[in-house]
């Protein structure tokens, strides 16, 4: 009876997974190349084309990648976690893996046939890691391009979603960060409270800062965000205040 019982709930601890997309987030590993740039700070990695700006304030730290054009997909990944390992190489694989976000883009070389030039031309798949983190993948430190193995996998984050309110009266813009579950964005939504009980698409700019050209100022706003496949939505009511200002964050709920 007890083995039966253990069973139980292990087929009952499977479906609750699944049903919660943690485990249908895991991807089908495929192969990339890997390499990194910078020194052992890290600091070249703050910024990038997602728009987050200084990672380590908005939570990401060093556990990030700038992904090649194969990967970035006009900026829709931004925020996406993917587990990597070093992969068919004796002579520079360390054992274990790393997790990193989608933070930037390795911008592609088209006229260049150099093997460490050309490593994010279409349609080679590619990640450039920060120096600690690709040292993490090696046990060897001369070498600086190795195969890899890598699948996207849920994003374990602290807190809620973040929302920042960018830009002017005119050309408002809101980064969407910190986002758990696939960590990419599909879509996001905007209500102006009080004002219509409508919730409006919002358009990407780039990577994850979205725009809308509803009249905000002076408003209380909700915000609803779909994850990177549209199943899931998540809505955050009266997230902000109406007397927020640009530059402000605010943190709604999460996955």
């Amino acid at each position: 009876m007890a083995k039966i019982s253990i069973a139980i709930v292990c087929v009952a601890a499977i479906a609750w997974l699944m049903a919660s997309g943690a485990m249908a987030q895991v991807s089908e590993w495929d192969t990339a190349t890997a390499a990194y740039y910078g020194d052992a700070t890290g600091r070249e990695s703050l910024g990038g084309a997602c728009g987050y700006g200084n990672l380590f304030k908005q939570g990401y730290g060093l556990e990030t990648a700038a992904v090649s054009k194969a990967l970035f997909n006009d900026g829709s990944t931004c925020g996406a976690c993917y587990e990597i390992r070093c992969y068919n190489d004796s002579r520079w694989c360390a054992p274990g893996s790393i997790t990193i976000s989608t933070t930037n883009f390795c911008w592609p070389h088209p006229a260049s046939s150099n093997e460490s030039a050309s490593r994010c031309n279409p349609p080679r798949k590619h990640f450039d890691l920060p120096q600690p983190m690709f040292f993490k993948l090696v046990n060897d430190y001369r070498t600086s391009i190795i195969p890899v193995q890598f699948r996207k996998v849920p994003c374990v984050k602290k807190g809620g979603i973040m929302f920042e309110m960018m830009g002017d009266p005119d050309f408002i813009q809101v980064l969407v960060y910190n986002v758990g579950g696939s960590g990419d964005v599909g879509l996001v939504w905007v209500k102006v409270n009080g004002a219509d009980e409508r919730f409006w698409q919002m358009d990407r700019v780039w990577g994850s800062i979205w725009r809308t050209n509803l009249r905000l100022v002076g408003y209380s706003l909700s915000f609803k965000v779909s994850s990177s496949d549209y199943k899931k939505e998540v809505q955050s009511d009266n997230v902000i205040p109406a007397n927020w200002t640009f530059g402000q964050r605010f943190e709604g709920k999460q996955f």
